[in-house]
């Protein structure tokens, strides 16, 4: 009783930390106030996201391994990008894209401070989803982290994920409540599915999930 109670007041909070960004998102003819953005990067480094969303969880639910070619597809300012290339290890290879340079410079700069100097094996490149700059079937595994719900035209961008994908690769999406574009489950499963995904693994519950996709 006691447990449940903690999850609903868990999502009570989330909801009503990020619901002024889910409205402003939401209701196209306006644009989001400028204030808007700050915040969700606030809420989306913050320590209190962290907890509820375990890097340690996303990794042992992605299917992700040592020696891997990985895709973090929308890394963002990478909140994730270290421990991702840390997992993988140095056999491994970690392309880190995104689409604003903006976020890829921030990203760099992190990288380039000496706590981060031991991991060579990532590779940062400004890129659109819809039109990844990788060969036919040369990745082991696509992790988007609270991605999917951002992109416009999401057929396009999963047709492309599955393009670059290895015959037997995984494409790994991981969403939480707290973020504002967040999907349900079985919206995420659709999306994927009507693209010729399969879905192979599912970990999590409603407040945060990861779902292993391959291709169909």
């Amino acid at each position: 009783m006691l447990s449940n109670l903690g999850a609903y007041l868990k999502a009570g909070f989330i909801i009503c930390a990020t619901s002024p960004i889910r409205l402003a998102k939401r209701v196209r003819r306006f644009q989001p106030p400028p204030f808007a953005a700050g915040i969700e990067i606030r809420i989306l480094e913050s320590d209190f996201r962290r907890k509820l969303w375990p890097v340690e969880e996303i990794i042992d639910h992605s299917g992700m391994g040592e020696g891997m070619i990985v895709l973090e597809l929308g890394c963002g300012l990478g909140i994730h990008t270290a421990d991702f290339a840390q997992a993988i290890g140095e056999e491994g290879k970690l392309y880190a894209v995104d689409m604003q340079p903006e976020m890829i410079s921030r990203l760099q700069e992190k990288l380039s401070k000496q706590e981060y100097q031991h991991l060579g094996n990532i590779e940062t490149k400004v890129a659109s989803a819809y039109d990844l700059p990788f060969g036919d079937e040369s990745i082991d595994l696509v992790v988007m982290v609270g991605v999917l719900g951002e992109i416009p035209d999401k057929d396009r961008a999963l047709r492309e994920i599955r393009r670059v994908l290895k015959l037997w690769g995984i494409l790994a999406i991981s969403e939480n409540l707290i973020d504002p574009d967040y999907p349900l489950r079985k919206t995420t499963r659709k999306y994927c599915e009507q693209v010729g995904y399969q879905l192979s693994k599912a970990s999590g519950n409603f407040f945060n999930y990861v779902l292993q996709f391959r291709k169909a």
